[in-house]
């Protein structure tokens, strides 16, 4: 039977930004989304329950309706939007958009009165009707064939609410429920009931006289004080029945049959959820629901052979000539602490052929076939995510050259926003193809020839010789689609001489991996769980209650709010919020010493589980080898993951402490017990780009000078000598020059420095005074990424804000700050890169045994071996400073220790 479901949009967008907290969820240009996020993962989860086959989302048009016009005080008193909440429904439709699900909204009327209507239409088509709404009126539309899911905990947990659960819990049925209402009231409506008249009595009444114009016709027979009202407050019950009942007949420009489910935009997809940065929710609504249509309507034509022993070298001669580019796609054994799992089987696909070697299988002749072929560097390859498939090949003595794209990076550089570079998403974006073959019964056709093995033994080496082979082809198309793409962006350099280059420098890095002094790591984690104990027991004893749960909110606002009767936080749906930021301003209030030892509870905590973190990924040779990802940060940023040690805390001494843990150590291979760590670093790097960019000669005279840049930017502002700018003013201005640089408004930095809002906007004034390249390099800079759709870095790395021409204002705003701050951030990582890939060159032009180990931020770090301080010193100063040729000096320092924290400088 066709099913139609409807939300409420507003009443879920509502119920889905109070139930998370908007602190966990904004994305990193500061727009807060956890309203988009909560209504959407309430739509995945009823789309996957309900599997409707028409769909549509009401919207309330504004609060000016019918009802306000009969009675003004409809509604009123209703809290005023929360900040953090406005913009978020224009996005919520614009996920709707992507997903091709209509929203409709009417002039004049609410969002349940377009459900009333399209309920009644669908009725009449002898359809079930799903409402998902936590507005009330809607229960007087539940019947047989109309279910209510009302949310009640969360966005996860909802009720099913039938005619009969609606009797149960209202004790009238659902017909009756805007009668019952109109005695009894509705607050969030503002419908003021009948006092002394509850749900009970009206309920009673409803029994006895079958509906509301049965109890006004029986009004004079109603006995005792409950009858006396409600002949007192006939006329407001009687109002309230005429606003509570939903209109079945709203003027809309679409029928029910034109709300059939319909296939996603599936780019649209990917593009509104880069912008809100869903990644985890985007997967999950690829892999919890199909789209309505083929998401591409052909497979992977394929011609391949499953290759025997001894087969290979022939292969090669004939697909694989020199100059000709072929697509490699690595199996291998499961990745362990110390890094990549060896190599299992190599399929390989060329211009018109594919092939597939099972390397448990090859012989002799393969292997040597093989490792000549991956060495040589004229025989141009192409991998999708290279790092990890080229490290397995080594594992099993099999250097890899000549690699000439990698279509994780390729696509990464065109559109850096994504959140997914997977191979499958790739596929269908640019070839429209589905990773699958073309025609299930190409194997029998001939197509495929993968008559290898006993028919049953040989069935998983089948299955993965087509697996790798259709990957393989997918690659090598793609890689030819792509450079083309590159070409008409301008970053084939970018690839070649950046990217590419760097994934061999990683893959020595991870491999290398940094020493841990696995007795002193766990002596600190045991210290922070001391810490942790002792904090927790100062909270205790400055409350005298030795039961409250720290980690509780309730318990917490109980203690704070009620107990102590401190100053109320920010108000959330379940309480005043208890996040740190609120936290930590309290105590900048109170210096209560519950919250003093509280927040220090929370410090130690997250240190403790950085510390456990650390113990469990160090692998049997007593260093953790970090993984590293060039895909994930849209500014060409570095990412570390399993685990991240770029977010080793360095602010607090407890956190410094933990740098300590990882010291010089050995290389056993090459046999180097190396001296020490070198830790290099550039100093205010986006600054000094921001001085290069803006070509302002105040910031320029900074630097060449050599002044401290946020004294000598403070004796600007504020008028007076450099040696008269106080801590307090240093701060401010430093605070102020890295924000503008984040498209900082005058109420964030008023939020940062503790200042007001006027106050914050003096400051910005006086700064750009004195720096006026500044101001017309951040005016420029947006309004020519407006013009040309796209931001740009020193190298030519490329961010597309389609957004600035966008109606919707908060994502204008979002697009403004990503353009003002894509260039700089973008910049700095390009020099980091060419630092590592410089300092790399240099180490092995000059024959050394030191090795780079870490990119932290602006920060390298290096092994040094015996006897070559003084000139990997002098080589990394050389190399990090001639990284980019600016108007200002590039400036490097250098610290060296046995230890990491030794080394920091």
């Amino acid at each position: 039977m066709s099913r139609l479901l409807l939300l409420d949009g507003h009443s879920v967008a509502y119920r889905a930004f109070y139930a998370l907290p908007v602190e966990n969820f904004s994305t990193t240009t500061g727009q807060s989304t956890n309203a988009v996020y909560g209504f959407t993962s309430m739509l995945i989860n009823v789309l996957r329950d309900e599997a409707p086959t028409h769909i549509a989302v009401a919207f309330d048009k504004s609060r000016q309706t019918f009802r306000t016009q009969e009675y003004s005080e409809y509604k009123a008193g209703r809290a005023s939007t929360p900040e953090e909440f406005r913009g978020q429904v224009d996005l919520i439709k614009e996920v709707l958009d992507a997903l091709r699900i209509q929203h409709l909204e009417v002039e004049g009327y609410e969002a349940d009165d377009i459900i009333a209507t399209l309920t009644g239409q669908a009725r009449e088509e002898g359809m079930e009707v799903v409402i998902l709404s936590g507005d009330r009126d809607a229960l007087q539309l539940v019947d047989e064939r109309t279910l209510l899911l009302y949310p009640v905990r969360g966005v996860s947990e909802t009720w099913r609410l039938t005619p009969e659960a609606v009797k149960e819990k209202y004790l009238v049925p659902p017909h009756l429920y805007s009668d019952l209402a109109a005695m009894v009231g509705e607050s969030s409506d503002n419908l003021p009931g009948v006092p002394g008249v509850g749900p009970k009595t009206a309920a009673k009444w409803l029994t006895q006289h079958g509906d509301l114009p049965g109890i006004v016709a029986a009004a004079d027979q109603l006995t005792g004080k409950a009858g006396q009202a409600l002949r007192d407050h006939l006329d407001q019950v009687l109002r309230n029945r005429r606003l509570n009942q939903l209109v079945g007949d709203v003027p809309l420009e679409v029928t029910v049959p034109d709300l059939a489910a319909r296939g996603w935009d599936r780019e649209e997809v990917h593009r509104v959820f880069d912008g809100l940065e869903f990644r985890v929710l985007r997967e999950r609504l690829f892999t919890t629901l199909d789209s309505a249509e083929t998401e591409a309507e052909e497979g992977i034509d394929l011609e391949g052979s499953l290759l025997r022993a001894g087969e290979l070298a022939a292969w090669l001669a004939e697909h694989a000539q020199a100059g000709e580019r072929v697509a490699v796609v690595v199996h291998a054994a499961p990745r362990t602490a110390a890094g990549p799992g060896e190599a299992t089987g190599v399929a390989l696909a060329g211009d018109s052929h594919a092939a597939y070697l099972d390397l448990a299988d090859a012989d002799p002749s393969d292997e040597q076939a093989l490792a000549v072929w991956l060495a040589d560097p004229e025989h141009p390859k192409v991998l999708h995510d290279a790092k990890g498939q080229i490290a397995s090949l080594e594992v099993i003595g099999m250097p890899m050259e000549g690699v000439v794209s990698d279509t994780g990076l390729a696509a990464y550089l065109i559109r850096p926003d994504q959140r997914s570079y997977d191979l499958t998403d790739l596929s269908l974006r640019h070839l429209r193809r589905e990773l699958r073959l073309e025609d299930d019964a190409e194997e029998a056709q001939g197509q495929l020839d993968l008559s290898f093995g006993d028919e049953q033994d040989g069935a998983q080496e089948r299955a993965a010789a087509r697996s790798g082979m259709v990957h393989a082809r997918a690659v090598h198309d793609l890689s030819v689609k792509l450079d083309q793409e590159l070409a008409d962006e301008q970053e084939q350099r970018l690839l070649r001489e950046v990217e590419l280059p760097l994934v061999g420098v990683l893959r020595r890095m991870e491999q290398a991996g940094i020493a841990v002094d696995l007795d002193a790591l766990h002596a600190l984690e045991g210290e922070f769980a001391g810490g942790m104990a002792q904090a927790q027991q100062d909270a205790w004893d400055a409350i005298g209650d030795d039961t409250v749960n720290l980690g509780s909110p309730k318990q917490l606002q109980v203690v704070l709010f009620e107990t102590l009767g401190l100053p109320k936080t920010r108000r959330t749906k379940t309480g005043y919020t208890t996040d740190a930021d609120a936290l930590a301003g309290l105590f900048a209030q109170t210096e209560h010493p519950f919250l003093e030892a509280l927040l220090r509870h929370r410090d130690v905590s997250r240190l403790r589980v950085t510390a456990e973190g650390l113990i469990k990924s160090v692998a049997d040779d007593g260093r953790i080898h970090t993984t590293y990802q060039q895909t994930i940060a849209a500014t060409g940023r570095l990412s570390s993951t399993d685990p991240n040690l770029q977010n080793i805390p360095i602010r607090t001494e407890e956190g410094r402490r933990l740098r300590e843990v990882f010291v010089v150590g050995r290389d056993p291979r090459a046999n180097v017990d190396y001296a020490a760590l070198l830790s290099a670093d550039y100093s205010q790097i986006e600054m000094r780009i921001m001085a290069h960019l803006s070509g302002d000669e105040g910031l320029i005279e900074a630097f060449r000078t050599g002044e401290d840049l946020h004294r000598f930017v403070g004796s600007r502002v504020f008028g007076v000598e450099p040696q008269e700018v106080t801590p307090e003013m240093r701060a401010k201005v430093k605070a102020m020059s890295y924000g503008l640089a984040y498209g900082l408004s005058a109420f964030g930095l008023s939020k940062q420095l503790g200042i007001s809002t006027g106050e914050a906007k003096g400051l910005m004034e006086e700064y750009f005074e004195r720096f006026g390249g500044v101001r017309d390099y951040l005016r420029d800079i947006v309004a020519e990424a407006r013009r040309s759709g796209f931001t740009e870095t020193l190298l030519g790395r490329r961010r597309h804000l389609p957004d600035l021409l966008s109606d919707n204002r908060q994502r204008r705003e979002m697009a403004e700050r990503m353009a003002l701050n894509a260039p700089i951030q973008g910049s700095a990582a390009d020099l980091i890169k060419i630092a590592m890939l410089r300092t790399e060159q240099a180490l092995r032009d000059q024959g050394l045994a030191s090795r780079l180990l870490l990119q932290v931020h602006d920060e390298l770090v290096l092994e040094v071996a015996p006897g070559e301080q003084e000139q990997v010193e002098a080589l990394v100063r050389e190399q990090m400073g001639g990284a980019a040729n600016l108007s200002v000096p590039l400036d490097v320092s250098v610290g060296v220790g046995r230890t990491w924290h030794q080394a920091a400088h």
